[in-house]
């Protein structure tokens, strides 16, 4: 495709260069870095350097519609946390104060989860703004999770929310019908409380074989909650996490499936395997993260080294799979990164990364954003897609 998306550089503020202290100060810490995300988007409106509340005047509002008449989606803007940084959902509306459109909870199993049992579990690559982790899906459970957000999503779509759960089948399993049951039990578990539901079928960091690998398999979930998803009243959108390392072969046979299947659209992509960082453009060397290694190489890696890959995964998918919604992870840590993506059709990104290396990193990309749309002529999203539509449509409001 003609568009050309660039690795915006950001411009390092002087809040941003504190956050850097306070990465310094807790770098023996890094599980508490990583939860304490959760008590700035509380606190952000009352504490005025925190930027509070974004404008929601502003003209990023964005409607995904699917060809199929599921539900469409309402962001405030396209700007979503990734599943991972909330897998409790709790307090979900907080992190609307901090900018975000919308929200992935989870990623939820069947039953609680206490996931890998290695110390520590993530750690934060400085010089490259990337994230290693190996969790191991912790979470409290699908059931505990749907009942969170289906008591808390009136409130979040007031406050400009779109709240999806993320999926994916409880490790440890062997028996493929109990798999399969395990995964379908809990995406409709997850379907009765959500906006939309991902299912993450490329999670590296369990020390399992990862389910997009078994392609037969993997027809079989897509079929059965489908299966399950048209038998509902309201049909709400399906989302499938892809794994960024798949080889072209891989990416259509597994698209090609998902087509069959119905699926309305995908992530792409989840955290790319840590094993194999080597094909990333990165300073940091494999052998330097002995916690993962020590687990048997379930982990991960998320951030900036990620986002190439992500742009080549996209711009196929859109090239060949122009009927399926796209929603880009992978790098993203720049509104200018946001309006290319945009270019290239995907109707919303996933981020969560860069709220560890960047102040306020949603407020700022929010802005980022609707300055590339003035700059290009445009005084909203709605305007853009007004002047630019696409297949499956997407409408701003």
């Amino acid at each position: 495709m003609a568009n050309d998306c660039i690795n915006h550089e950001y411009y390092l503020r002087f809040s941003d260069k504190v956050l850097a202290l306070i990465r310094k100060i807790f770098h023996k810490s890094p599980e508490f870095r990583h939860d304490s995300f959760k008590h700035v988007a509380r606190f952000a409106p009352f504490i005025p350097f925190m930027g509070g509340r974004p404008d929601l005047s502003k003209p990023l509002r964005r409607v995904i519609t699917f060809s199929d008449r599921s539900n469409s989606l309402y962001l405030g803007c396209p700007i979503i946390l990734a599943a991972g940084a909330n897998k409790t959902a709790l307090r979900i509306r907080d992190y609307a104060n901090v900018g975000f459109g919308g929200i992935t909870v989870g990623t939820a199993t069947r039953h609680f989860r206490e996931g890998n049992t290695h110390r520590p579990r993530i750690g934060f690559l400085e010089e490259d703004r990337a994230i290693h982790n190996s969790m191991g899906l912790n979470n409290e459970g699908v059931e505990v999770i749907a009942r969170r957000v289906d008591s808390q999503l009136v409130k979040a779509h007031k406050a400009g929310l779109c709240v999806g759960i993320s999926v994916a089948e409880t490790p440890g399993l062997s028996d493929p019908e109990e798999k399969l049951k395990d995964i379908v039990e809990s995406f409709s578990i997850a379907y009765r409380a959500a906006d939309y539901i991902e299912i993450n079928v490329s999670c590296p960091n369990t020390g399992e074989s990862r389910v997009d690998l078994d392609m037969s398999f993997s027809e079989r979930i897509f079929t059965e909650i489908m299966n399950v998803r048209n038998s509902q009243t309201l049909r709400k959108a399906v989302y499938a996490k892809l794994s960024p390392d798949l080889s072209e072969r891989h990416l259509i046979s597994i698209m090609d499936m998902l087509v069959r299947t119905g699926v309305n659209g995908v992530v792409v992509g989840n955290t790319y395997p840590t094993a194999k960082m080597s094909e990333l453009p990165m300073n940091a060397k494999y052998e330097d993260l002995t916690p993962l290694r020590a687990d048997g190489d379930c982990g991960g890696m998320s951030g900036r080294p990620l986002f190439d890959n992500m742009v080549w995964n996209v711009k196929y998918i859109r090239e060949h799979y122009p009927q399926m919604s796209v929603i880009a992870c992978g790098g993203i840590d720049h509104g200018y990164k946001i309006y290319d993506l945009i270019k290239l059709g995907v109707d919303a990104v996933q981020c969560y990364s860069v709220v560890a290396f960047r102040w306020m990193a949603a407020h700022a990309m929010r802005n980022e954003l609707y300055d590339a749309l003035l700059n290009d002529g445009y005084k909203s999203l709605g305007e853009y897609d007004d002047r630019n539509p696409k297949k499956p449509m997407v409408r701003s409001v």
